[in-house]
């Protein structure tokens, strides 16, 4: 795949079915990740693969974390979080690893894991796959964060969600980059 077509035609895929990247394959993910910018060469992330009877225990993460912070939920609700990983056959946890550091703050640290997220997204399409990268609530609880074994320092960037394609690919609604691109005139 050409790379401008890559980076022009990448679309979030929501409905993920197997096969999921096989071990080459997800190495050529992470290989593009670690490409990110990174600012004092810190390397500011980590990842987490989850798939098989793992989804289903973040599942019950997700569902315990819900009841901690809202023990009125309803089951509907509880079943929603439970069923949230299942929706692909692998999620990658893209995890920042805040440290101090006198010249590279800890947005740029947060921003450096964000591109390495989108490194993955954009190695999974360009193999075939689809990807969505997902964050809500659970990306910012701390049971969650804590049964995923997070230290101190640590946050997750988002849940990407990785599997092969369910039909046609959508086709991606055109922008006009002169809506989003002004001149400033100093």
């Amino acid at each position: 795949m050409e790379a401008l077509d890559l980076l022009l035609n990448r679309v979030s895929v929501g409905r993920l079915l197997e096969p999921a990247p096989d071990a080459a394959q997800r190495d050529l993910l992470f290989r593009a990740a670690l490409r990110a910018p990174d600012h004092g060469q810190l390397r500011p992330w980590r990842f987490l693969t989850v798939e098989g009877a793992a989804r289903q225990q973040l599942g019950e993460l997700f569902a315990a974390a819900l009841t901690a912070s809202n023990p009125e939920a309803k089951p509907e609700a509880l079943d929603k979080a439970r069923a949230m990983p299942l929706r692909a056959p692998l999620l990658v946890v893209v995890i920042a690893r805040i440290t101090g550091h006198p010249k590279v703050p800890e947005q740029e640290q947060l921003l450096a894991a964000g591109c390495a997220a989108q490194g993955i997204l954009l190695a999974a399409h360009a193999q075939g796959f689809g990807a969505m990268w997902r964050t809500g609530e659970f990306s910012y609880d701390a049971q969650v964060m804590a049964g995923l074994g997070l230290q101190a320092g640590e946050r997750i960037v988002g849940f990407v969600y990785l599997g092969s394609v369910e039909g046609e690919r959508r086709v991606p609604l055109a922008l006009d980059p002169d809506d989003y691109v002004a001149a400033w005139q100093g």
